[in-house]
């Protein structure tokens, strides 16, 4: 088959690599029934991540089970299955706590920008649909697997209550997750930090109640006078940049909360801010499995439509040019058709 590789940084390709291969009797193969690019692969594609080798990308992904190792008992060939970008056995005391994303047998997806993938510790990792969903229904159960997932978490981690108030730190598609997460949760008030018209209008469809343009000093400001100088209870982190954790830290309230699910490059912590600011921080990779069986259901029943994320949809010999459309900014997330 053909399947997505990273080569380096701006060099991806779609070209022919060998099919997917049971290796361990825990392991399921599944056919795509779409697959997309992550806002995390543009680390390595913009050279801001090292890189060892060529690379086959891809841990966002849904579809059909095709077949499974001799020891898989909770999902069998024909079934429409969801699973995580972190593979997780679902069983170790990390996971039973509810962090199968920090699971003792953890390892981390790759390969799914392509037709068909191999999942290890499948029984863990997959949830399945009790029946097969319809085309229209695949956008937002691809979305579940990560970005929305990613951003249910760092409202979770956020500790987003009923009533509470909200600032979600980027506009991409995990902050736009996060602002459907936050009103999913009952927030009161959430307000969105973006300087883009089309990501604007979308975290408003989402919930959003204020969006705030300004950056840095500004920005901080800007959100203390909205909140009447107190700031918000909670801080979803969706960058994991210097400049936006410092954001989330000047806006949060003393006593609030701070979910980052930014995979952090170049941040780092004062411990006299940390101690002075007197702000509980909670994140990093999302747990998503953990969130699987009610997101698919809201989705199911057409409470929410996180599918809407993506922007941009393309064959998925198109896939380079998806890469290209987000490293540019002129799309928010490229969902990639797989080919019959």
């Amino acid at each position: 088959m053909h399947a997505t590789v990273m080569h380096g940084p701006g060099d991806v390709r779609y070209e022919a690599v060998e099919d997917p291969k049971i290796l361990k009797p825990t392991d399921a193969i599944i056919k795509l029934s779409a697959t997309c690019i992550c806002g995390s692969d543009l680390w390595p594609y913009r050279g801001l991540q090292p890189q060892d080798g060529p690379a086959h990308m891809g841990h966002e992904y849904c579809g059909v089970v095709v077949e499974v190792g001799s020891e898989v008992r909770t999902v069998k060939p024909g079934q429409f299955v969801v699973g995580s970008f972190c593979l997780s056995d679902n069983t170790c005391p990390h996971c039973q706590f509810g962090f199968q994303s920090s699971c003792e047998q953890r390892e981390f997806m790759t390969g799914a920008q392509a037709p068909y993938a191999r999942v290890p510790l499948a029984d863990g990792t997959l949830v399945a649909t009790e029946e097969m969903p319809d085309a229209g229904m695949i956008p937002h159960m691809l979305a579940v697997s990560d970005v929305l997932g990613t951003g249910w978490y760092g409202a979770v981690a956020a500790n987003v209550r009923e009533g509470g108030t909200v600032v979600v730190v980027g506009d991409g598609a995990v902050g736009l997750m996060g602002v459907m997460a936050a009103s999913q949760l009952g927030a009161g008030r959430i307000i969105a930090m973006s300087r883009h018209d089309s990501r604007s209008a979308l975290a408003r469809d989402f919930g959003a109640t204020d969006i705030v343009g300004e950056r840095g000093k500004d920005g901080i400001a800007r959100i203390m006078d909205l909140t009447d100088g107190v700031g918000a209870d909670s801080v979803i982190e969706a960058v994991g940049m210097a400049q936006s954790m410092q954001q989330a830290m000047g806006v949060c309230r003393p006593g609030g909360t701070i979910g980052y699910v930014g995979v952090p490059h170049g941040v780092s912590f004062d411990g006299g801010q940390l101690f002075f600011k007197q702000q509980r921080m909670l994140g990093g990779p999302a747990p998503v499995r953990r969130f699987l069986p009610d997101l698919m259901d809201r989705v199911l029943q057409g409470r929410i439509e996180p599918g809407r994320v993506f922007d941009l949809t393309l064959p998925i010999a198109d896939v380079a040019e998806g890469y290209r459309a987000m490293d540019e900014r002129r799309a928010i997330k490229t969902m990639l058709r797989v080919e019959e």
